[in-house]
């Protein structure tokens, strides 16, 4: 095997350890050697984070190139393997959607998020199969075991009734599994009773989004979740705090928020010279 097939060996190992996966969302090179220091033995990008670093919002309004050049940065900085969000897939059809995966094998990724969301509701589900199907002849025709997490956002824009989310959402799993997923990602506000039916029902690793309103990870784990990620959380986190200092530099001259939270210096160059 290549050293990127076995990458992507390991990471799809990490999914079948018996011990819940925690993936951070990085959004550039720093972050995610910050996170990779941490011992996270695999780290995923969030592509909203990479948007709004480029000052721009989510929603696949960054383009395929400079989501992919983000992407080849943060996978050749680190050792350790690297999942790229890549939202719809960055194309309007299958073949254009495969070209997106062989470009980000390219970049050192081994791991994918591809999504079912549209600006408004969900893409039909066959058509998302389809582009599912191709992803996966992509990676086999690159001979890599690239790690499809297929999501899907019923919880995330609300679609259907409370009572109906939880039959659309496995509708779709079971589709994208069929499809060639090797693990299934459900964001959006979920119940206890809920989470427990969907790892039960869905056949593959699923994956939650971590974050405010939703179980700990521990009480996560004890429901049988494989994978937990945090999306553009932390980027949104830094953004806040970014701002934060703005208003206090402006409004008092003072610098509390800088130093209650920077990395010292000489540790960043530390860091980043490893």
């Amino acid at each position: 095997m290549t050293a990127l097939a076995d990458k992507a060996q390991a990471f799809r190992d990490l999914h079948h350890s018996g011990r819940i996966l925690i993936l951070p969302n990085a959004w550039d090179a720093g972050s995610a050697v910050v996170f990779a220091a941490e011992g996270y033995p695999a780290v995923a990008t969030t592509s909203a984070g990479i948007a709004f670093a480029a000052g721009l919002p989510d929603g696949e309004r960054i383009d395929r190139d400079m989501m992919l050049h983000a992407v080849s940065l943060i996978a050749g900085r680190l050792s350790v393997p690297v999942s790229a969000d890549l939202e719809a897939g960055f194309g309007d059809t299958p073949d254009a959607v495969a070209q997106t995966i062989a470009a980000v094998l390219a970049a050192g990724a081994v791991g994918v998020n591809i999504e079912d969301g549209l600006a408004e509701g969900l893409r039909p589900m066959a058509e998302q199969v389809e582009r599912l199907k191709a992803v996966r002849a992509a990676a086999d025709a690159a001979a890599i075991p690239l790690f499809i997490n297929a999501r899907t956002d019923v919880y995330w824009q609300q679609v259907g009734t409370p009572e109906e989310r939880l039959g659309l959402t496995m509708e779709r799993l079971r589709a994208y599994r069929e499809a060639g997923a090797d693990g299934l990602f459900v964001p959006g506000r979920l119940s206890a009773d809920e989470i427990a039916a969907i790892v039960g029902g869905a056949g593959l690793p699923v994956n939650l989004l971590g974050g405010p309103g939703m179980p700990t990870i521990p009480e996560m784990a004890a429901l049988g979740v494989a994978r937990v990620t945090v999306g553009s959380g932390p980027s949104r986190a830094i953004l806040g705090l970014t701002r934060a200092i703005a208003r206090e530099l402006r409004d008092s001259g003072t610098y509390a928020a800088i130093a209650g939270n920077a990395i010292p210096y000489p540790e960043v160059q530390r860091l980043l010279s490893e």
